[in-house]
This record gives structure tokens, C-alpha cells and sequence, in this order.
């Protein structure tokens, strides 16, 4: 190489290392992009969940749930002679395998006969006294008064009768299924019910 060749030389050395240099440049922002990306979705969902929860704190509405006694809903499948009210159900609470309301029977009244299909039934009395009937001509009678319980089981044809002639019948139902059924019947009851009084299967004396 002569002294005249030199200076492009160093030109074409110097050129090279330059886009060396670029070249290196290039990758190493990349690389700090992706990292940069990488940290940046790895972060984002973890704080969107915690502005999330904090937003919607977990059970407070889907939690407990307390139905105020001015707030039940007629609107429910009723049988003449009583009025019915829904508390909880599907609808008003989520409930999945239960509905609960009130009943009320005017004094000296009684509904028609009727029976709530594959639901079991449990009333307490509240005020009042209950006369129940039941069987397929309603030939069975039993008495419940306040802080009584009384169990239906499914398809046994009933009839609620308010004992009083001058205090309403209060109680509170609970059945075993969200839905309201009620099957109102025409029966022909007999004259004369049989009282039968319930004897207790664990503690028989």
C-alpha cells in the first residue's frame, strides 16, 4: 500500500466500524424495547386487578343480603283466601335452591285447597293460630299457634285455615326451591277431620 492508497483506506475502515457501531446500536434498542414491552404487560394486568378489587370489594353484593319486611313482593302465585309475599327467591337474593316470604290469613278465613308439587314446605307461625288440613279429602286437622313449626311434604293436598275469628294469621314460608309453584285444587272436604297430633320419632317416650 502507498502512501497515495492510505487515506482511502482509512476512509473504508472507518465507514466499516461506524456501521458497526449503528448496527450494534440498533440491536441493543431493541432488545431495551422488548424488555421494556415485557415488564410493561407484565405490570399492567396485576394493577388493573388492584383498581378492580378495590373497586368491587368480593361479597359486598353478592354476599350476605338483608330484605327489608316493607320491601316483599306480591307478586308470587297465590290461592284465594291468603295473601303471599316473596322475600327471597332467584330473582330478589340469587337464591338457587330456596324461596321464603310471607303468609297472611284474614281472621275466620281459609284458603283452597292446593299442594306446591316437588317442593317441601315449612311454615312458621308468627301470630295467630293455624288450623291445617290435609289429605285428599282434607280429612286431617292439626292446630299450630306462635312459635310453632309445620312441615308439607311434596304433593299432600293442604288447606290453611286462620283459627281466630278476630286476629290475623301471620307466618313466615320457606319452600325448598327458588321457584314459587302452587297447584290449586278442587276438593270436596269432608265434614269431620280427624285431629292427628305429631309424636316426635328421636324422643319417644
Amino acid at each position: 500500500m502507498t502512501l497515495r492508497d492510505l487515506p482511502r483506506a482509512l476512509i473504508q475502515s472507518s465507514e466499516g466500524y461506524a456501521g458497526k457501531v449503528a448496527t450494534l446500536r440498533h440491536q441493543a434498542s431493541a432488545t431495551t424495547g422488548d424488555i421494556m414491552a415485557t415488564t410493561g404487560e407484565q405490570k399492567k394486568p396485576s394493577l388493573n386487578k388492584k383498581r378492580k378489587a378495590a373497586k368491587t370489594p368480593k361479597w359486598k353484593h353478592d354476599g350476605v343480603r338483608v330484605i327489608p319486611g316493607h320491601s316483599l313482593d306480591p307478586n308470587t302465585p297465590q290461592t284465594p283466601g291468603m295473601s303471599r309475599k316473596a322475600a327471597i327467591n332467584f330473582a330478589r337474593a340469587g337464591a338457587q335452591k330456596i324461596w321464603a316470604g310471607t303468609v297472611s290469613i284474614r281472621p275466620n278465613a281459609k284458603t283452597g285447597a292446593h299442594h306446591h308439587g316437588e317442593l317441601e314446605s315449612v311454615i312458621y307461625v308468627v301470630r295467630g293460630r293455624a288450623r291445617m288440613r290435609w289429605g285428599e279429602q282434607l280429612e286431617f286437622m292439626a292446630e299450630a299457634g306462635p312459635g310453632d313449626f309445620i312441615f308439607v311434604p311434596p304433593f299432600v293436598p293442604h288447606q290453611e285455615i286462620n283459627a281466630s275469628r278476630d286476629e290475623s294469621l301471620e307466618c313466615v314460608l320457606v319452600r325448598s326451591d327458588a321457584t314459587a309453584v302452587v297447584v290449586n285444587l278442587n276438593i270436596l272436604p269432608v265434614e269431620q277431620p280427624e285431629t292427628v297430633k305429631w309424636i316426635d320419632p328421636i324422643h319417644r317416650s
